[in-house]
């Protein structure tokens, strides 16, 4: 049985829908940049929960209006930390929630990085599964030549994207990265003309969408598991999961539909 459709929140400077089966999560603040605050991050979080606890909702686009993808935080709405106890609570009460949602997010969540993406903002791209990327977009995690470390998971995802040491090198000098050389380091999977941006994502998303959703899912997951566990927990895992899946009806959908030579439709069960 598949969930009823999930109240999306509604706060200014982010849009927040579903259009056919892919949720969307629009950052629209471009006069700052859609630099974020205290209460989009707040809607933020609740929006990756939402759609994971909506069955309809199958894939996500996470992407920028105007010229920016995302600033990072808008400091004048968020403050500076009075102790260093208001700092540590500002991050694991305010800006982690939209990580840790992220990480519980089990259906396809993909960034199109409209523009520049900076420090908090790079960080949100990079807890995505998938990166495409204007031509326009430049990436620079921006927090050293502020005097700050990164606040938003920067040290945690880049290495693991870029390796260690090309990871070092942007998160220790700020440096600003383009679209090609963030291609041919990983930090994208593909670019695209600026004006064709928000309609490939769709089209992927649409594609993902239209796979059988518990394996997509699974698929997620075992490769999460994977990569904190030795080969023979990650065997152990996936036989659990195939043994799933192929209880499903989409499964004998999907063969159904091989054999008879049509496109499958698929219900999430």
């Amino acid at each position: 049985m598949t969930s009823p459709p999930t109240a999306l929140p509604s706060v200014p400077g982010l849009d927040v829908r579903v259009e056919d089966h892919v949720g969307w999560i629009v950052l629209d603040r471009p006069r700052h940049k859609n630099a974020f605050t205290g209460e989009m991050l707040r809607a933020w979080a609740e929006a990756y929960r939402a759609f994971q606890a909506d069955d309809h909702v199958r894939a996500v686009v996470l992407t920028g209006t105007g010229d920016a993808f995302c600033a990072g935080a808008d400091l004048g709405d968020l403050g500076q930390a009075r102790s260093p106890l208001d700092s540590r609570r500002l991050m694991t009460e305010h800006v982690h929630p939209v990580a840790r949602a992220a990480e519980d997010l089990a259906k396809p969540l993909i960034a199109a990085v409209n523009g520049v993406a900076v420090g908090a903002g790079m960080d949100m791209a990079l807890m995505c599964d998938y990166r495409i990327v204007s031509d326009h977009a430049r990436f620079s995690e921006g927090y050293v030549r502020v005097g700050l470390v990164p606040g938003d998971g920067g040290c945690h995802y880049l290495p693991r994207i870029v390796g260690r040491s090309r990871a070092l090198r942007l998160l220790w000098t700020g440096e600003f990265v383009d679209a090609d050389q963030a291609l041919a380091w990983g930090l994208a999977d593909e670019i695209r003309a600026h004006d064709r941006l928000r309609a490939r994502a769709g089209e992927f998303a649409a594609t993902l969408a239209s796979q059988p959703p518990i394996a997509v899912e699974l698929i997620k997951r075992a490769v999460q598991a994977g990569e904190h566990a030795d080969l023979r927990t990650s065997l152990d895992l996936i036989a659990s999961h195939q043994a799933v899946v192929q209880a499903t009806a989409d499964s004998a959908e999907a063969l159904s539909a091989f054999l008879d030579k049509r496109p499958p439709h698929y219900t999430g069960e």
